[in-house]
């Protein structure tokens, strides 16, 4: 596992640090999730829960633990979380401090197992989130049975966003529609101080991307205090 920030620039601190799947020499997570196969699908998920969750603990993580899930590996809630449940207690990780990503990384054909889900989730004390909103598989049609508590806007949609209106058109509206549906907003791939600013300037507070971190390997990465000044200073 690696870990990335996800900043909150309202209150100066780290909100989450993501778990990103890793191979054992660094290899990106597309390279070890090319070869599970089917079969192997829910055993992969169970273990990279359990695996990231032992590694916050063993590092010392204060924040909240934002993990991916693949929604077609969770065959019923409930059951396919015990190991989740059955690691935090033995670490003593809160569960209030799980946040669930449903990655876009596969399809979901069965939505109302998809809502069933997230449902589940919620009443478990699990926040959960839509990951790479915008783009792939996490379109605004999932919104229509989906209420999750986080939107991380894709990358597509931050980039060069401070001097492109049609991007900023585009957030301005998903910002006014996650506001009226409760939802949380995190950019995601923030990797100039120009983009955050511009963010920042329009109620977007938590960010994640290389501007503040780099994903570490098995590490939590340090954060130059200067990149929040700078982008709440202007």
């Amino acid at each position: 596992m690696a870990f990335q920030p996800i900043v909150d620039l309202e209150n100066g601190s780290v909100f989450a640090h993501e778990a990103l799947v890793r191979g054992v020499n660094g290899e990106s997570a597309w390279s070890i999730l090319s070869q599970v196969t089917p079969k192997d699908l829910y055993a992969f998920d169970q273990a990279c829960r359990v695996r990231a969750i032992e590694m916050a603990s063993q590092l010392g993580m204060t924040s909240r633990l934002s993990i991916n899930f693949l929604p077609n590996a969770v065959y019923e809630p409930r059951a396919c979380i015990r190991a989740t449940l059955k690691v935090a207690e033995r670490v003593g990780w809160s569960l209030d401090n799980l946040i669930f990503e449903i990655t876009e990384n596969e399809h979901v054909t069965d939505r109302d197992h998809l809502h069933h889900i997230v449902e589940e989730y919620h009443e478990m004390g699990f926040s959960v989130a839509l990951d790479d909103f915008g783009t792939g598989h996490a379109n605004l049609d999932l919104l229509t049975v989906l209420s999750p508590n986080h939107l991380k806007l894709d990358r597509i949609l931050i980039s060069n966003i401070d001097h492109d209106r049609r991007r900023q058109n585009m957030v301005r509206h998903i910002c006014s529609m996650a506001g009226s549906l409760d939802m949380g907003l995190v950019a995601e791939g923030v990797e100039t101080l120009e983009e955050a600013r511009w963010l920042y300037q329009n109620g977007i507070t938590r960010h994640q991307g290389y501007y503040y971190a780099r994903p570490a390997f098995q590490a939590l990465p340090d954060i130059d205090p200067g990149c929040f000044s700078a982008v709440t200073a202007a």
